[in-house]
């Protein structure tokens, strides 16, 4: 029962991950097709980012509410259905309101896998490893979007780039139904509506914003923010606790996963960009160039899940953040015209970046989702999911101001150098997180 229950949480994630990235290679078909304008084709990704990050925190919640069961089988209902629309769309609009709906329907996802990957492993070992296998998916459906785009794009239409999730999505719906008899069933006890309407909006203002460099939204986003947190903190039930910010792998776990998510966007967006931009690569090539590097972090995240119960977050971070500062400033030091070719320019630093995405990521949702009982899993797991997202889109905006457009190499080597300085930074905060993944935060209620 827990292998399927593993494997259901595991190709949950990896669809999840992959919609996000497997409309990339298809969006001229798409806008030749639909008739899509230039300034509306970016929203066929940005309408699904957006409302994945913007309602996770409702998600998670909605989990502990209603049932982890119930959430995860919903989420799979409203992403399946969603991508059917988004495959008959005969229309921009309707294609566009298709990917809002499917990343609302990713938001119910995702932090019910890790809710039920929390319930049914309680074993410090067997959870490690459930992150791992986790981590894993994910890394392995962003690795896999390029490619399977490609493939259905040019070998049957971009329509099925939506509709092969309609039979997945119902094999994985028969199996939920069937393999999570244990998870938990929800408690009688009224949502915040007033929470969730200021933390989904602000959220939602806060990723528009910078996706945009939308500097007005983007402070009316953090005023929301400032006003759910207020809102928390005296409603009797809040959609967010703020007490399970008492856990300290809870509290530093998400901040260090704010930060990890701009390393992340710098490793595949800026390389990408500068494969293209520096070294002449077409979109096919510069794939196959990115396609060792995601190997190389399935593979370390896997192996890093045996570790984990044995050296702790805090050991394995730091030497991921290591491997941060050295892979990123060799990449600086490409992007600065050394003449490196491929192999020592991009390959050996890209890998060693990596395994440190691939040693960092799986012990951070570890840590930042430990501790907390089966009533609370919902909600932490979409906190750790909301940390992830925001901090990948607050880092590209960053790092896209940073690089000015990216339009020469010294612009490539100003976002590599910063991003080495943020694996220092996150390998500094490493030190606040307890020894184990989860011994010392098992006290808060």
């Amino acid at each position: 029962m827990k292998r399927a229950v593993l494997a259901l949480a595991c190709a949950c994630q990896f669809m999840v991950i992959l919609d996000a990235s497997i409309v990339n290679v298809a969006l001229p078909a798409i806008r030749d097709d639909l008739g899509f304008a230039p300034a509306g084709l970016p929203w066929v990704v940005n309408a699904y980012l957006l409302t994945f990050a913007g309602f996770m925190l409702l998600g998670g919640r909605a989990a502990d509410l209603f049932g982890h069961r119930r959430t995860l089988i919903a989420g799979l209902l409203v992403f399946s259905a969603s991508s059917l629309a988004g495959g008959l769309a005969g229309a921009p609009g309707i294609l566009v309101a298709a990917r809002l709906a499917q990343g609302a329907g990713a938001a119910l996802l995702a932090p019910a896998t890790l809710a039920v990957i929390n319930i049914y492993f309680t074993a410090e070992h067997a959870r490690a490893r459930a992150f791992g296998a986790w981590s894993a998916a994910g890394g392995v459906g962003g690795m896999a979007g390029a490619i399977a785009g490609g493939a259905l794009t040019t070998g049957l239409s971009w329509r099925w780039i939506f509709l092969i999730n309609v039979p997945i999505g119902a094999v994985l719906t028969i199996v939920a139904a069937r393999s999570l008899t244990r998870a938990w069933a929800g408690r009688r006890e009224p949502l915040d509506l007033v929470g969730a309407v200021t933390g989904t909006a602000g959220l939602a203002a806060l990723v528009y914003g910078v996706m945009h460099h939308d500097w007005p939204v983007t402070g009316a986003g953090l005023l929301l923010l400032a006003v759910f947190v207020a809102v928390e903190a005296r409603v009797t039930g809040p959609m967010i606790p703020l007490r399970l910010f008492r856990i300290r792998g809870v509290a530093v776990g998400n901040g260090m996963l704010l930060l990890f998510g701009g390393i992340a966007i710098a490793m595949w967006y800026f390389t990408s960009l500068f494969l293209q931009n520096a070294y002449g690569y077409s979109a096919l090539r510069t794939g196959l160039a990115q396609t060792p590097a995601a190997v190389m972090f399935v593979v370390v995240a896997r192996s890093a899940a045996a570790l984990l119960p044995r050296t702790g977050a805090r050991t394995l971070v730091p030497a991921g953040c290591a491997c941060f500062v050295v892979g990123f400033g060799w990449l600086a030091g490409s992007a600065h015209g050394t003449g490196s070719g491929y192999v020592t320019g991009i390959l050996a630093p890209t890998l060693i970046v990596a395994t440190g995405i691939g040693l960092v990521f799986p012990s951070l949702m570890a840590a930042a989702t430990a501790g907390v009982g089966e009533g609370d899993a919902g909600t932490v797991g979409g906190l750790a999911n909301t940390a992830s997202q925001v901090g990948g889109s607050i880092g590209l905006a960053a790092l896209s101001v940073a690089a000015g457009g990216a339009a020469g190499t010294d612009d490539y080597r100003t976002v590599f150098l910063i991003a080495s300085a943020t694996g220092a930074a996150i390998a500094a905060a490493s030190l606040l997180l307890p020894r184990g993944v989860a011994r010392h935060a098992m006290e808060v209620r």
